[in-house]
């Protein structure tokens, strides 16, 4: 979903708590890797990993000048003879930290198997995020959480846009002039409208 996309989904959720929800979990996301200094380990389930949000992700630490949000993906079935941005195994979690913070999405409940190591890396010191269901053991042990319940009026896919969209638009400006979101938007859509150039 490009940056057009996601402002016309927000004019159309305007009114509702899904953008104030979204702009506080990804504050909660962006103040906890960039008070630390980065290392956020983005992992999910055997069924569902966040290789989307972790794209997003890396785009708008590049947008923003926030290297901080660009993520590690932790994958259930990694193999060493993958690339090296999927090549993260689950034994990176036991080696999670304090000052390093960990998001877990997933649309249900985790097995135990990944609960465990979650709740290792937060005894460990880890900041625990949490996106995807708002009850049971993971939500309980997050720092923050943000509920998509099955059914509700956004699907997973669609809050991991506004969520990645915000952490972005959100970053305090760099000196060296990058611009905001809005700016990169009207910016995109003056580009777009804007007529074909003259030919000889």
């Amino acid at each position: 979903m490009d940056a057009v996309r996601v402002a016309l989904l927000r004019e159309v959720l305007a009114g509702t708590e899904w953008l104030g929800a979204t702009r506080r979990f990804a504050g909660a996301l962006r103040g906890s890797v960039v008070s630390h200094g980065g290392g956020m380990l983005l992992v999910g389930t055997p069924e569902y990993e966040p290789w989307h949000l972790a794209a997003h992700l890396v785009d708008e630490a590049a947008w923003s000048g926030t290297p901080e949000l660009a993520p590690t993906l932790v994958r259930h079935d990694a193999r060493p003879s993958d690339p090296a941005h999927l090549a993260v195994g689950l034994g990176r979690l036991e080696a999670a930290r304090r000052g390093e913070t960990l998001l877990v999405v997933s649309p249900e409940g985790p097995a135990a198997p990944l609960l465990e190591r979650v709740s290792d890396a937060r005894r460990a010191g880890a900041t625990v995020l949490s996106l995807g269901p708002g009850e049971g053991e993971l939500p309980a042990m997050a720092h923050e959480t943000l509920a998509v319940p099955d059914g509700s009026e956004l699907d997973l896919d669609t809050v991991q846009h506004l969520v990645s969209a915000a952490a972005g638009e959100n970053a305090l400006p760099t000196p060296r002039g990058r611009r905001r979101f809005r700016d990169r938007v009207a910016r995109l859509a003056e580009h777009l409208t804007a007529p074909p150039p003259a030919r000889w």
